[in-house]
């Protein structure tokens, strides 16, 4: 059987189920990536658990997304989580060594392996041959202590790539490209897939923006082989010996089928406030902009920063506008203060900051009220930068750099200077700042500020209740909407009962009070259209509201990330049978819910009843059989507990 780069990697890695699209497979998992925002939980996942070593080949824990240090809270749970990596035998970089998924792929990532993440960029290392996966934080602590990852058995979509770039356009405009035919719902439930004779010409880290942005069309993960570009990257880290070869054989197969002409592409920008919403620059040229902002995990390579350098070299950005320099690791910085482009940045009145996530989750950076702001990052979700009113466009460093000296959205062709041509250094500077577990972990105590919680205890799902709708919302609800980011929020990520008043703040200030009113009374119901948890990974976005009481979240469709999020932690996820069933839900009506272990484990249809009304609406669910097990015992930390 002839088998694509995809299908090869989960058939080495095939621990239970079969590779039919749709049914559930078990993955063993070799290496897994968790960050500040998330692994603080994940960490207090495994001592709850009584792990003593984590039993994955690598597993690294990075400090990238809360580096601002305002009172005690952030660098006690620094603290914590080195204590933590050094106790369960896990890497740690340090606070200001970069974002995860760059420095991931520089220092540890391998063709041929798997990767699970706390984090949904985690799918940016398919970039290197490898299956990357983003997943909640509860599923890589189960990774981390040996287990496999069960997912949905996705489709392989294959996007063959032909031509060139030209100038003036680059990876970013590929994946927006992507954006604008499929949508943020076109990944879901499928691997794409990228091949042809047009990869010879993208760069390792060319492929990272566009892998990394696999998240924002839905994909279970975004797959390129290993091929020569791959070796080369990975010589200029010291790590050739590293490498495999790793291609889709002559005749390989896909289930969907895409074709990009790099030669025909133009410079491409998204517009508020979703990724999809993607026009030619054209389109919009000449609106005034304050905020133009270079990097993120988005546009982490060495040629996103140098060709910013470029065109703003010996040039001054316009007055008024804020132009913001993220490097997103310090390897980078240091290539880029070696060659001079720090110089050129700084010089054109840029604005440098640390090495980190930072502007891209709203830790800082946050634009002014009512202004457009320019960013390289992968998501432009409503209050996502930190400011509630927001008006945040994604695009190519060439776009954001082209602006910054304008005042204005500008197409970078139209500029008066040739394209940079930019090489990337050969040699790299390694940098002392990922540091490897310690062989003796026996003697090593885990050390906890006072904002660090013990994770809550939740009750099984009983089998009739009634519930009020507390909430009803419209399609491609984000993680942010739900429990945003931010400095304001993230902060008390291990304090879960903090953390549960931000709950559904994007959506409806008044959710937190209204929900510990009916705690008391047994719980509540959210109601909500497509794509419902679309973007980042974050538990806190199912565990913060299961504290506050939500039992059930009835939909017409999830998002794959925030699906499982729920399930891990006993919320019921159901959805429509008939989509125009959602118009005859309000806000405040009561919903039946009768026989429902016997209608979580018959796997079929049941009806619900409005109260109010005394209509029923047909719901389903997707749960498999494992699925059903730790839904009905009150999710996966009791579901661990029952096993043992």
């Amino acid at each position: 059987m002839q088998l694509n780069v995809a299908q090869k990697l989960i058939q080495d890695h095939l621990v239970s189920g079969e590779m039919t699209p749709g049914e559930e497979i078990g993955l063993r998992i070799d290496q897994t990536l968790t960050q500040d925002a998330t692994g603080t939980m994940v960490m207090l996942e495994l001592e709850a658990m009584g792990i003593d070593e984590v039993k994955t080949e690598v597993s690294a824990q990075y400090v990238d997304h809360n580096l601002i240090q305002d009172d005690y809270r952030n660098p006690d749970d620094h603290i914590f989580l080195r204590s933590a990596a050094q106790k369960f035998g896990v890497y740690y970089s340090r606070p200001g060594n970069g974002v995860s998924h760059p420095v991931h792929m520089q220092e540890l990532a391998i063709p041929g392996k798997t990767l699970l993440g706390s984090d949904s960029h985690t799918c940016a290392n398919g970039c290197m041959g490898m299956l990357a996966m983003g997943a909640g934080g509860i599923d890589v602590t189960m990774a981390m202590a040996g287990e496999a990852y069960h997912v949905e058995m996705p489709r392989v979509m294959g996007v063959k790539i032909t031509g060139e770039l030209p100038d003036w356009v680059s990876a970013k405009d590929v994946i927006l490209e992507m954006l604008r035919r499929h949508s943020v719902k076109g990944g879901v439930g499928k691997i794409i897939e990228y091949y042809g004779p047009g990869l010879d010409s993208l760069s390792a880290m060319d492929r990272h923006v566009i892998a990394n942005m696999g998240a924002e069309l839905g994909a279970t993960a975004t797959v390129f082989p290993s091929d020569e570009e791959v070796r080369r990257f990975m010589k200029s880290q010291g790590r050739e010996d590293e490498w495999m070869e790793l291609k889709a054989d002559p005749d390989a197969e896909y289930d969907a089928h895409d074709e990009i002409n790099l030669s025909e592409l133009v410079p491409l920008i998204a517009k508020p406030t979703s990724p999809d919403n993607v026009v030619p620059v054209t389109e919009i040229a000449g609106e005034p902009i304050y905020q133009s902002y270079i990097g993120s995990s988005a546009n982490p390579g060495y040629r996103d920063f140098a060709v910013a350098s470029e065109i703003v070299k010996s040039k001054q950005i316009a007055n008024g506008i804020s132009f913001d320099i993220n490097p997103t690791s310090r390897q980078l910085l240091q290539q880029l203060v070696e060659n001079g482009h720090i110089a050129n940045l700084l010089s054109a009145s840029g604005r440098m900051h640390q090495a980190g996530c930072n502007g891209c989750i709203g830790m800082g950076q946050a634009p002014a009220t009512g202004q457009n702001s320019l960013r390289t990052t992968p998501r432009n979700f409503p209050g996502r930068s930190g400011t509630q009113e927001d008006s945040v466009f994604l695009c190519s460093p060439e776009i954001a750099a082209a602006s910054a000296l304008t005042g204005v959205i500008t197409d970078p062709r139209t500029l008066d200077m040739p394209c940079p041509d930019i090489q990337e250094p050969a040699a790299i500077n390694k940098q002392e700042m990922l540091e490897a577990p310690p062989k003796d972990t026996s003697d090593i105590e885990l050390k906890k500020g006072p904002n660090i919680s013990t994770i809550p205890d939740f009750d099984a799902i009983e089998d009739n209740f009634d519930l009020p709708v507390l909430l009803k919302m419209g399609d491609n609800i984000s993680t942010d909407e739900i429990l945003a980011g931010g400095s304001r929020v993230l902060p008390y990520r291990s304090n879960i009962q903090k953390i549960s008043t931000f709950a559904f703040e994007g959506v409806d200030k008044n959710y937190h009070n209204e929900a510990l009113v009916k705690m008391t009374d047994g719980g509540h119901i959210v109601v909500a259209g497509h794509n419902y948890g679309q973007g980042s990974s974050r538990e806190h976005a199912a565990l913060a509201p299961r504290y506050l009481g939500l039992k059930v979240v009835l939909v017409k469709g999830f998002a794959r990330i925030h699906l499982q999020n729920l399930i891990n932690f006993g919320i019921l996820p159901v959805t429509f049978m008939n989509e125009e069933d959602y118009e005859r839900i309000e806000k405040e009506d009561i919903i039946e819910f009768r026989n429902i272990h016997q209608a979580i484990r018959s796997n079929e249809p049941f009806d619900v009843r409005l109260k109010k009304s005394g209509e029923t609406i047909p719901v389903k669910h997707d749960l498999t059989k494992r699925h059903m097990d730790i839904l009905l015992a009150g999710g996966i930390i009791n579901w661990v507990k029952e096993k043992q």
